[in-house]
C-alpha cells in the first residue's frame, strides 16, 4: 500500500457550529436591533397609565376604570397568546416573516387609534391591532437574542429589554408634552412616526444565527406535555401570578397621584419614573443572574415587588405623601424590570435551544391569560370601592407576587437539586 506523502495534510472535517459565538458584531447587532423591538412593544405598553388617565379624562369618561383596562388587558395578553405562532415561524423562517408585518401593523394600528372617538374603535385599534403587532416584535426580537447568547444571554437579554424602559421613560413624556400643543390625536401620530423610524433600524439589524428549516406539521403548536415536567409547570405557575399583579402600578399609579393632588404632568411622570428605574433593573439583575443563577436572582426580584407593594404603595393609599409615591415608584421599577428581561432566560435554560420558539410560545399563551385577567380585576376591585380607595387592587397585586414567589422558589429548590448545584 502506496503511503501519502509527507508534505500532505489531511483537511479536518467541519465542526458544527453547536453553541452560539456569546457575541461578536452581528451577535451585539442583534441585540441593538432587539432593543428597538422591545423599546416598541412593551416600552410603549409601560406606558399605558398614560392612556387610561387620557380615556378615563376625556373621550371614554362615561366608562368604568375597568371597562377601559380591557383595552389594555388584551394588549397585553396577546403580546404573550400570539406566541406559539410567531415561535414556530420563528423557528423555522427566522425573525423576518414575523417582524417586517408585525412593524406594518404596529404603525398603522396607531394611525387608526389617533383617528377613534368610540370605544369599540379604540379597542379594535389599540387593543386588539395593535397587540397582535407588537406580540411579534417581542417575540422576535426576544428569540433572536436567545439563538446568539447562552453563558452570556442574561445580560444580553437584559440589555436588549432596556429597551421597553428607555420607551416607557421617553413615551409618558413625550405624549404628555405633544398633547399639550396638538392634541391627544396628533400625539398618537407622532408616536407612531417615532415607532416607524426605529422599527425600520429593527428589521435591518435583527438577523437569525441558526438556518431555516422545513415546516414541521406534526409539531405542536401548544405542547401540553411540556408541563410534565414538574419545574417547568411550577415555573410557569409562579410567572402567571407575578405576572397577574405587576402590571397594576403601570396602569392605576397615575390617577392615584390625580386623586391625591398631584399635577397632571407629576402624575403622569410617576410612569416614567417606574421605567426609568427599571434600567439598571433590566441590566444589574441579569448581569448576576450570569453569576448566582438566572431563577434565584428571578425568584428575588418578585419577592421584591411584592414586598415594595406592601410596604410602600399600600401605606400611602390611607397617609396621602408626594414623596412617598415617588420613592415606590423608583423601587418598585428596579425590581419589576428585572421580572420582564429574565423569565426569557429562565424558559430558555428548561429545554433546547433548538425548540425554544415552541417552548418559550408554550410558556407565552399560559401567561397570557394572566395579562389578560389581571387589570380588569383590579380595575373592578376599584370600581367596587367607588374609584377613590386603591387598597383593594394593591393587596390583590402584593398577594399575587407574594403567591408566585413561593412557586417560583419550589420551581427553583426542584431544579437545583435535579442538577445537583444551587446555581440555577
Amino acid at each position: 500500500m502506496a503511503e501519502k506523502p509527507q508534505n500532505e495534510t489531511t483537511a479536518p472535517a467541519p465542526v458544527p457550529e453547536e453553541l452560539p459565538p456569546e457575541g461578536g458584531i452581528r451577535g451585539w447587532l442583534c441585540v441593538l436591533g432587539s432593543f428597538f423591538c422591545m423599546f416598541c412593544s412593551f416600552g410603549f405598553l409601560n406606558s399605558m397609565g398614560v392612556f387610561q388617565k387620557t380615556y378615563e379624562e376625556t373621550i371614554l369618561h362615561e366608562y368604568s376604570p375597568s371597562s377601559i383596562s380591557w383595552i389594555f388587558a388584551v394588549q397585553l395578553a396577546l403580546v404573550l397568546a400570539l406566541g406559539p405562532l410567531y415561535g414556530r415561524i420563528f423557528d423555522t423562517y427566522g425573525p423576518a416573516p414575523v417582524l417586517y408585518p408585525c412593524s406594518v401593523i404596529c404603525v398603522f394600528s396607531l394611525c387608526m387609534t389617533s383617528l377613534a372617538h368610540e370605544y369599540y374603535q379604540i379597542f379594535l385599534a389599540q387593543g386588539l391591532l395593535f397587540g397582535i403587532g407588537v406580540g411579534g416584535l417581542f417575540s422576535a426580537g426576544i428569540l433572536c437574542v436567545g439563538q446568539w447568547f447562552v453563558r452570556r444571554r442574561g445580560l444580553a437579554t437584559g440589555i436588549a429589554s432596556t429597551g421597553s424602559s428607555v420607551g416607557g421613560v421617553i413615551c409618558p413624556i413625550f405624549m404628555d408634552r405633544v398633547m399639550e400643543k396638538k392634541g391627544f390625536a396628533g400625539a398618537t401620530r407622532y408616536v407612531a412616526l417615532l415607532m416607524g423610524v426605529l422599527l425600520v433600524a429593527a428589521c435591518i439589524l435583527t438577523r437569525a444565527r441558526l438556518p431555516r428549516k422545513k415546516w414541521n406539521r406534526e409539531l405542536k403548536w401548544f405542547d401540553v406535555t411540556l408541563f410534565k415536567q414538574k419545574e417547568f409547570m411550577l415555573f410557569t405557575v409562579g410567572t402567571y401570578l407575578t405576572m397577574w399583579g405587576m402590571w397594576a402600578p403601570f396602569n392605576y399609579i397615575s390617577t392615584m397621584a390625580v386623586n391625591q393632588g398631584f399635577s397632571p404632568a407629576l402624575a403622569l411622570y410617576l410612569i416614567s419614573m417606574i421605567n426609568a428605574t427599571s434600567v439598571p433593573g433590566r441590566v444589574i439583575p441579569p448581569f448576576l443572574a450570569d453569576i448566582f443563577g438566572h431563577f434565584n436572582i428571578f425568584t428575588l426580584c418578585a419577592c421584591g415587588s411584592g414586598v415594595t407593594i406592601f410596604a410602600l404603595w399600600l401605606p400611602f393609599n390611607y397617609h396621602h405623601s408626594h414623596a412617598g409615591l415617588i420613592v415606590f415608584a423608583l423601587i418598585f421599577g428596579f425590581f419589576s424590570g428585572a421580572l420582564v428581561s429574565l423569565f426569557m432566560p429562565c424558559v430558555a435554560k428548561l429545554g433546547k435551544l433548538e425548540t425554544l420558539g415552541q417552548r418559550f410560545g408554550t410558556f407565552q399563551i399560559a401567561i397570557s391569560v394572566s395579562c389578560l385577567t389581571g387589570l380588569p380585576i383590579e380595575g373592578a376591585l376599584l370600581h367596587r370601592q367607588h374609584d377613590n380607595d386603591y387598597s383593594g387592587l394593591q393587596i390583590f397585586s402584593g398577594l399575587s407576587l407574594l403567591l408566585g414567589t413561593l412557586f417560583l422558589g419550589l420551581s427553583t429548590s426542584g431544579l437545583a437539586k435535579q442538577r445537583g448545584t444551587w446555581k440555577v
